[in-house]
């Protein structure tokens, strides 16, 4: 049996959270810049993107718990999860074929309108293991600020 670490990893990059002011759902237009990872249709922001072999690291070890910065492409959405809070779910995959389940709280957060599978997807948020490659949720601020606030962002459009 594998054990489980809760890694701070926000901390050991030096991130901090995000403006907490806002308490509602947001969508706001953020600067994009071309990356060497974008696909010639899409453009990526200049982020400090978390290197791809923590996320597969933390797959291989089954490690949850870590707060991420990255992208992928949208290769599936889901119907939304309506039991209990409300979550938009979308299948994305990271460029080492490693696939990640997006459960963004759309009771709390703006909902990525219209998303379209083989577009970029990046987010921040945290990453829980499970065996099917980890699901990355708090993708949106947090209304009481105990939690790092996360978002996603599609088509240069930012949504917490």
């Amino acid at each position: 049996m594998q054990s489980r670490h809760h890694i701070p990893l926000f901390l050991a990059l030096g991130l901090t959270a995000c403006d907490q002011a806002a308490k509602s759902p947001t969508a706001t237009t953020v600067a994009t810049t071309s990356d060497s990872q974008a696909s010639s249709q899409d453009t990526l922001p200049a982020y400090a993107y978390t290197d791809i072999s923590v996320l597969a690291s933390a797959f291989t070890n089954a490690t949850s718990g870590i707060q991420v910065l990255s992208h992928g492409t949208i290769t599936r959405i889901l119907s939304d999860d309506t039991s209990g809070d409300r979550h938009q779910r979308l299948i994305v995959a990271l460029s080492n074929g490693q696939t990640l389940l997006i459960a963004h709280n759309i009771d709390i957060g703006a909902r990525v309108p219209n998303p379209v599978v083989g577009t970029a997807l990046v987010f921040y948020g945290q990453y829980e293991w499970n065996a099917e490659g980890g699901t990355v949720h708090w993708t949106h601020k947090d209304p009481s600020g105990a939690h790092v606030n996360g978002w996603l962002e599609y088509q240069g459009v930012r949504y917490q």
